[in-house]
């Protein structure tokens, strides 16, 4: 363990020295009407967690202590999400070819790790197939979007990325498990910490999407990878994402149905909407992270420690959250008076 200090050390350096690159060549976020800040921010602060998460899951390929395939899906796939997501950061892409990385690096990771496992349902296990690799497929796109759609206030995603990684690697071993996959999820945990210190609010620099797109891409990929040793670990994963999951995907229905462009720019996250309520980045994350600990960390343990209700459970979990953001308006088309800076 005394290796994750250092992944944070370099993470927070690294940060650091992105973050001077980024102000002398003018990589900035500027703020708009559909902007949750008020200041021009240096952006792309997530290639830290690219580059010491790579590193030390490389490392650990080297040194024989993780899996192969693990190993492969995570570097080869998160790194084409990752290097799509810089290039966005630096000159707009477009959606179709973003999208088409994404879709590649998803499939990659589906087809190295050997397809979709078995998945616990009651005392049963279901064997999903074919249709069950392609819906994991669409599923680690939909996470890896979802994170960078989460991302629009001073710490939540990389305190979120903190959270479900590290409970995810304490869970894995709750669950019978000490593998690769929580190694890798304490390394990622580690090199998001170190970026967490500089975009805390009011934050420094901002993740871009080199940093939120890699993100959501490891962490459905590790959620994968664990159900291969526990059929139970994609609920657990799951329950412990549920709180931008469903923030996302309600937020997504919603605008489909009254007919919004779906990846134009808005502020119509429940987050975003408790951020203006509110007043303070602080607060809402600091209400997530409370969310997140006292309420999915306790679901998700009781998951774990029984399989056979691990489904039930991520149901009663995700109940709740899906009323509140449905009541926060999450999806809501903005008046006019919100899409003012």
């Amino acid at each position: 363990m005394w290796w994750l200090p250092v992944i944070t050390a370099l993470s927070l350096a690294l940060t650091s020295l992105v973050r001077r690159k980024a102000l002398l060549r003018g990589i900035l976020d500027h703020p708009n009407s559909r902007s949750s800040h008020s200041l021009p921010t240096p952006r792309g602060g997530g290639l830290s967690i690219v580059a010491t998460a790579t590193a030390a899951v490389a490392y650990m390929g080297y040194l024989s202590a993780a899996d192969t395939a693990l190993l492969l899906a995570l570097v080869v796939g998160g790194l084409a999400v990752a290097l799509v997501g810089y290039m966005d950061d630096r000159e707009s892409l477009p959606i179709r070819a973003r999208i088409a990385v994404h879709f590649l690096g998803a499939t990659w990771a589906i087809y190295i790790l050997g397809g979709l496992p078995a998945i616990q349902w009651g005392a049963t296990l279901l064997h999903p197939g074919l249709v069950g690799n392609a819906l994991a497929v669409v599923s680690i796109v939909w996470m890896l979007n979802l994170f960078n759609f989460m991302d629009g206030i001073d710490g939540l995603a990389a305190s979120e990325a903190v959270f479900v990684t590290g409970a995810g690697a304490g869970l894995t071993c709750l669950g019978g498990v000490h593998s690769s996959v929580t190694a890798a999820s304490l390394v990622v945990a580690a090199g998001s910490l170190g970026f967490l210190i500089w975009n805390w609010p009011p934050a420094k620099i901002f993740m871009g999407d080199v940093g939120s797109g890699y993100l959501g891409f490891v962490i459905a990929v590790l959620a994968i990878a664990a159900t291969r040793q526990n059929p139970a670990a994609l609920w657990t994963w799951l329950i412990l994402t549920a709180l931008f999951v469903v923030d996302a995907t309600v937020t997504l229905v919603r605008r489909l149905i009254i007919g919004e462009r779906v990846y134009q720019a808005h502020r119509s996250h429940a987050y975003q909407r408790f951020a203006r309520r509110w007043g303070s980045h602080r607060r809402v994350t600091l209400t997530v992270l409370a969310i997140d600990v006292l309420w999915l960390l306790p679901c998700a343990a009781f998951a774990a420690l029984h399989p056979a209700h691990a489904a039930v459970t991520t149901l009663v979990a995700l109940a709740p959250l899906f009323l509140i953001a449905v009541a926060a308006g999450s999806g809501r088309r903005e008046s006019p008076a919100h899409t003012q800076p």
